[in-house]
């Protein structure tokens, strides 16, 4: 069986016309829609609207961060869409970052792990219509319980869900991140996957992960998400060697930043140290520049026909399987002819 064909609606889209784009994009045979969000508009909205407009895709929230709801609200949330989908939708969950959840939710970063831990345990008890009794480090509920008031009584879903298990997949980077979600999560979002060296970075945190793994889940869903575009414009390789070096010399601090200590992970430590200098300097072509050739095309669906597609073979030959694309052509034919070529290209690798 081959791997899933996923396109991606940025959060900076205009999301009107993204929504066209998406209808084409069902027709053209992509099996899942991801919807992004950051300090942008919401996911959640615009993924109803597209559960309104499409029939067969499935949908994805890429990432709903945990602190900015409640655990039950991202339940109930998720029940809504999948009922509304029915059936199609997928949980993508994260902590995004200090610097977003902090900065603009006003909310304290803190123990991202174990609020996630404790979101996916909460959230699959509200979709089994369980009476709600979750005791965690970080959440109690309820809340609290007065004798002889009804305050603190359990309370379960009223609405029965489509599912009672819904995919849930987490974002994650560190070690950690990974095993934990290899432990507990039905998917797995990676960035800055590069094939040939994800072993390098992941390996030991994903065999971890697994032999802890309940024998109830299925086999973790590897969700690779990567820009697309097929012919010779080094206009385009350039933008992603651009993103590339903002992840790894401008995200957090030095000591700080987990994408450059994925780039240190996969063999590039010197490198990443030289980027993330001169990017916190101001240097920012300089910092792309300095970046490996190596890990800039690696990590992106951009080239010939034969590159992308010797790419797209080594990302499913690594155990990859839901590749999410980004189409960056500038005209809607265009996007929709990348998804038809993704699409016959993952058919063969």
């Amino acid at each position: 069986m081959s791997a899933r064909l996923g396109v991606i609606v940025d959060y900076s889209d205009d999301f009107i016309e993204a929504s066209l784009d998406v209808i084409e994009f069902e027709r053209a045979g992509a099996d899942i829609v991801s919807v992004a969000e950051a300090y942008s508009f919401d996911a959640v909205s615009r993924l109803g609207y597209l559960a309104a407009v499409t029939s067969t895709i499935g949908l994805s929230s890429g990432v709903i961060p945990i602190y900015s709801r409640t655990p039950t609200l991202i339940a109930m949330t998720a029940a809504s869409l999948d009922s509304m989908s029915d059936g199609r939708f997928e949980l993508g969950l994260g902590s995004s970052g200090g610097q977003v959840i902090e900065g603009f939710h006003g909310v304290p970063f803190t123990a991202p792990l174990g609020r996630l831990r404790e979101t996916v345990e909460i959230c699959r008890a509200v979709w089994r219509r369980e009476k709600l009794i979750h005791s965690g480090k970080h959440y109690t509920i309820p809340l609290t319980a007065v004798e002889g008031t009804g305050l603190g009584k359990p309370l379960k879903l009223i609405n029965t869900p489509v599912r009672s298990s819904i995919p849930i997949a987490l974002a994650a980077l560190t070690p950690r991140a990974v095993a934990q979600a290899a432990e507990i999560a039905d998917g797995w979002l990676p960035l800055l996957y590069h094939p040939q060296k994800a072993h390098l970075a992941w390996g030991e945190a994903l065999a971890e992960g697994t032999a802890k793994r309940s024998p109830q889940l299925a086999a973790l869903d590897v969700m690779v998400s990567t820009p697309f575009f097929i012919g010779d414009d080094e206009q385009v390789l350039e933008a992603h060697r651009q993103r590339v070096a903002l992840y790894v010399g401008g995200m957090g601090a030095i000591g700080a930043n987990f994408y450059n200590d994925l780039a240190t992970r996969y063999g590039y430590g010197d490198e990443a140290a030289r980027v993330q200098e001169l990017y916190l300097a101001g240097e920012k072509q300089a910092a792309a520049d300095a970046l490996p050739d190596d890990l800039v095309r690696e990590t992106c669906l951009i080239g010939t026909a034969a590159e992308v597609a010797r790419r797209l073979s080594a990302l499913v030959a690594s155990g990859v399987t839901t590749v999410m694309i980004a189409p960056v052509a500038s005209t809607r034919q265009g996007r929709v002819e990348a998804v038809e070529a993704a699409r016959d290209l993952l058919r063969k690798a």
